[in-house]
């Protein structure tokens, strides 16, 4: 996860919606929100996690090390 994403996924899953429920509930102790803060990033962190795994091209006639040095290329080249 790049350095962007974690941050932006911070302030968003972590902070801003939990913000929203919190308040669109009426919700009044801290341990609430920090719950709701918890359960919504590690969401949106699993859920990215599978996104990611699942975006990476399937190994076809290549072997897994081939296709980890292709991963890495390509990621360097969208840099």
């Amino acid at each position: 996860m790049s350095g962007k994403r974690l941050l932006v996924g911070l302030i968003v899953m972590g902070v801003l919606v939990p913000l929203a429920i919190f308040y669109l509930l009426r919700l009044e102790s801290l341990g609430q929100l920090f719950a709701i803060a918890a359960t919504t990033f590690t969401a949106w962190g699993t859920a990215d996690l599978f996104a990611r795994i699942l975006e990476r091209p399937r190994l076809k006639d290549r072997s897994p090390g081939h296709a980890f040095r292709e991963d890495l290329e390509r990621r360097r080249s969208e840099e």
